[in-house]
């Protein structure tokens, strides 16, 4: 049985403290780390959990439950595949966060791993995957903790909600259906996607923009019937540097309210390409908030009427 045991190692600057608190807090995964999709809690205690993670590995995407040991006073997160998807037969480590100085940290990952029936070509696939998730992951991680004590303004959070006169399972099944928004959906020129294992989606999009223009978007979604599908574009227009959020259906009284939640991070380089030399962060906010409300509230209006006129 062969177990490969390998570290990667970044510095950052920022308190050691602030660096395990994001480690720490998996919500926040899909906005740090390149590779995640979406996580959740299956269990939550004090010091140990079981999360659900969903990610890319080596372009394909993967999910698996793992059970996380946490311990704030050493600094020391521990991690371990509960059950694992092959080529992977077994997989654990930890995140180490080591202070420098009071604004300085060393974090190191660390992965000890095998392959189903030690195949050789399995394992250099893991190999693979774990190299380069380690150090997308270690840079991701520096670039959004120093962010935080950078501009603000930058990274901002919204959500459009509606009220249906409908049953949460009809409103669901419109968003959880994109194959079919190309004929369902007047902004979508084009769709395709792909669902495997059940559950995980690939979308890749043509949406047309206000001013006419097409913009290629590529996505992974988790859904979770009839409730929620959580999403993250990984191919963005130019004003975007990250793109994540959700839609959900809560069920109320007389019918559902459906909402449409986005996360995104300006990328502040190309504002003077796309809206010019005079242009603010402000304006660029704006811009890309109205670009993808305007879809937004169009896809949630369709459902509606979809769910509507099913009741």
């Amino acid at each position: 049985m062969t177990v490969r045991e390998v570290e990667h190692e970044i510095t950052v600057a920022a308190p050691a403290d602030t660096v395990y608190r994001l480690i720490a807090e998996v919500e926040n995964w899909p906005q740090i780390f390149p590779p995640t999709i979406y996580v959740d809690h299956v269990e939550k205690g004090d010091q140990e959990e079981r999360i659900r993670i969903w990610a890319t590995a080596n372009g394909e995407a993967k999910n698996w439950t793992s059970r996380r040991v946490l311990d704030h006073e050493n600094l020391r997160i521990d991690f371990r595949q509960e059950v694992s998807t092959p080529p992977v037969a077994e997989m654990g480590g930890a995140w180490i966060i080591e202070p420098v100085s009071t604004m300085e940290s060393r974090i190191w990952l660390l992965h000890d791993y095998r392959a189903v029936d030690d195949d050789p070509e399995g394992l250099k696939w893991i190999d693979d995957a774990v190299d380069r998730n380690s150090r997308s992951e270690l840079a991701a991680l520096r670039t959004n903790v120093e962010r935080a004590h950078a501009a603000t303004g930058v990274t901002f959070s919204f959500e459009d909600t509606v009220a249906v006169d409908g049953a949460a399972k009809d409103v669901y099944d419109f968003i959880n259906e994109a194959n079919r928004w190309a004929e369902r959906l007047p902004h979508v020129a084009s769709v395709t996607m792909a669902e495997e294992p059940p559950g995980l989606q690939t979308l890749e999009m043509d949406t047309r923009a206000k001013d006419g223009s097409v913009h290629t978007t590529k996505s992974y979604r988790v859904t979770f019937p009839h409730h929620k599908i959580a999403y993250k574009q990984v191919t963005l227009p130019a004003l975007m540097t990250l793109h994540t959020g959700y839609w959900t259906f809560t069920e109320t009284g007389g019918g559902v309210t459906a909402s449409s939640q986005h996360t995104v991070v300006l990328n502040t380089g190309n504002i003077p390409r796309i809206l010019g030399d005079d242009a603010t962060v402000a304006e660029a906010r704006e811009f890309v908030h109205s670009a993808l409300s305007t879809n937004s509230l169009a896809t949630l209006g369709h459902a509606k009427a979809y769910a509507e006129a099913r009741r």
